[in-house]
């Protein structure tokens, strides 16, 4: 599997398992490949709506600082297939 494949696979899956949180500025973050699992790691970015900052700022569309998920997908590199989702934690 190539890298654009993987990464079109990652955020697709993403959007549809976290469809129900309505998921918005889905966007690739950080693509590593692992040789000992031989699985590409996908890290898949995105914001919820709970995640805006201000309710106001965000219901006029001009949320500049909104808070973002980072979901890492783990896929096999010879099928594609997703293996698991975990949490990026990312520090402030």
């Amino acid at each position: 599997m190539d890298v654009k494949e993987a990464v079109s696979k990652a955020k697709e899956y993403v959007a549809a398992v976290f469809d129900a949180e309505q998921p918005t500025n889905i966007g690739l973050e950080e693509v590593r490949f692992d040789d000992a699992l031989d699985q590409r790691l996908i890290t898949v970015g995105f914001s919820r709506p709970w995640d805006a900052s201000k309710p106001l700022v965000t219901a006029l569309g001009r949320d500049l600082d909104p808070k973002r998920s980072y979901k890492v997908v783990h896929l096999k590199d010879d099928d594609g297939r997703v293996v698991s989702v975990t949490d990026r934690r990312v520090e402030p």
